[in-house]
């Protein structure tokens, strides 16, 4: 992975009622409106729990060096998620407990790492979101270089800086803020579906005729 120095300026935050409307949202079902696929298939949250929504600053990082992730606290927002590309490589860690106490300190939304982390007993005591590959006791480098608010692939899903960045236990998807509105109303439309559909099998009326059509359809049957 070749890494540049660029440093950007973060790019204009989502709507807060936009990014709270996404929250309430599954990411299996953000997922399933835009085709199925977006979204990390690696990647695993390693707080207590809850929800992550946020406008993208993204960084990209030397395998297992975070000398510019500490210059990009600087470029971080209330709202916003720290997205880091750090390769897939889980030999190092390039942050921990002491930046994720940083970041929740000023309102960060959460964090994103495709690589690794450590202080894992930590942070999973708490709330704040740090959602990454892997973790390992082994610490970063301080070389750099490093890129700030660049284009970055997180476990193959592209994040671009200002993209809204949702995820829960399922993973992480990210999509532009123009895309936002249209996405949401058919996911609600979805979710409210499947609400009904958890209803219909309580109730003992869940339809399941679809599927020999479809199997004869297939030449299945």
């Amino acid at each position: 992975m070749i890494v540049g120095n660029r440093r950007n300026p973060s790019a204009v935050q989502a709507d807060p009622a936009i990014v709270e409307a996404l929250r309430a949202l599954p990411a299996a079902i953000l997922s399933d409106n835009m085709g199925g696929l977006v979204g990390t298939s690696n990647l695993r949250p390693f707080h207590r729990g809850g929800r992550m929504a946020g406008t993208a600053v993204t960084v990209r990082v030397r395998h297992g060096d975070n000398l510019v992730l500490h210059r990009a606290l600087d470029y971080v927002r209330r709202g916003d998620v720290l997205v880091v590309d750090g390769g897939g490589v889980t030999d190092q860690a390039v942050t921990g407990k002491i930046m994720l106490t940083y970041l929740e300190s000023i309102g960060a939304a959460g964090i994103v790492i495709d690589g690794a982390v450590r202080g894992a007993d930590a942070i999973g005591q708490r709330d704040f979101p740090c959602f990454a590959r892997g973790s390992t006791p082994r610490g970063p480098y301080k070389t750099g270089p490093g890129e700030i608010n660049v284009p970055v692939s997180i476990d193959g899903m592209e994040v671009m800086p200002g993209d809204i960045v949702v995820g829960d236990g399922d993973g992480v998807v990210a999509f532009a803020q123009a895309a936002a509105p249209s996405l949401i109303e058919r996911a609600r439309a979805q979710a409210a579906k499947e609400e009904d559909g958890v209803r219909a099998i309580r109730e003992g009326r869940w339809d399941r005729s679809w599927i020999s059509p479809l199997e004869e359809k297939l030449g299945l049957k």
